[in-house]
């Protein structure tokens, strides 16, 4: 994780941007570096703020956020994408995730909910609250488009994926099970591998339809 995080915001209300702004500065360790009211006006803005963490919103006139995720898995960006939105939309949210963002909010959110999923994005985290993971999950039935089986899984991997279900972090993972953090992503491409699918959200749904959480 970055000494100072780098924070991009992308909102078309300016006050919006204003007040995520002011809250965003309470915290020492992390810099509002840009701010833009579209997708295409982030992305010609990222390689001269080089943003580590893009806060951004999901409808927005001109190009959207679920476009502006695309964009950026074309390009490779390395710029974790966070979801900051104001609609509770199980559809919105699932799209996003499976598009790439490491996280999803809303809009009234708390501020240490807030800083905690930038912190956990900028590590390379992907951090889901419970409740994102269970809606992720309801929503999809329980079904995934991964065909993977969960057999092919070790003790360890399933020992991970639990966890994840669960909410816990990488760091929290690696407490847990007494290994290193480099260790539990390790894991955890195998897990996405195995799986077929490409997000923790993926791979607690999967969890879900086998019975194993």
């Amino acid at each position: 994780m970055p000494e100072i995080i780098r924070v991009m915001l992308v909102d078309d209300h300016a006050i919006v941007r204003e007040g995520i702004s002011l809250i965003l500065e309470t915290d020492p360790g992390i810099e509002v570096v840009g701010e833009a009211s579209d997708g295409r006006e982030a992305l010609t803005m990222i390689t001269e703020v080089e943003p580590d963490v893009m806060l951004l919103d999901l409808r927005m006139p001109g190009m959207d956020g679920l476009t502006t995720i695309e964009e950026l898995q074309k390009e490779e960006s390395e710029v974790a994408v966070v979801i900051l939105t104001t609609y509770n939309e199980d559809d919105l949210m699932l799209k996003g995730l499976r598009a790439g963002a490491r996280g999803f909010l809303l809009k009234d959110v708390d501020r240490e909910t807030l800083l905690r999923t930038i912190r956990a994005a900028a590590g390379g985290e992907t951090l889901l609250s419970p409740e994102v993971l269970n809606r992720a999950l309801a929503k999809s039935g329980g079904r995934t488009d991964g065909s993977g089986e969960v057999g092919s899984l070790t003790e360890r991997e399933l020992s991970v994926l639990r966890a994840v279900a669960a909410g816990d972090r990488n760091k929290e993972i690696a407490v847990k099970l007494h290994i290193s953090e480099r260790t539990v992503k390790a894991h955890l491409t195998n897990i996405f591998h195995k799986l077929e699918v490409d997000s923790r959200a993926g791979a607690v749904a999967v969890a879900g339809r086998l019975e194993i959480i």
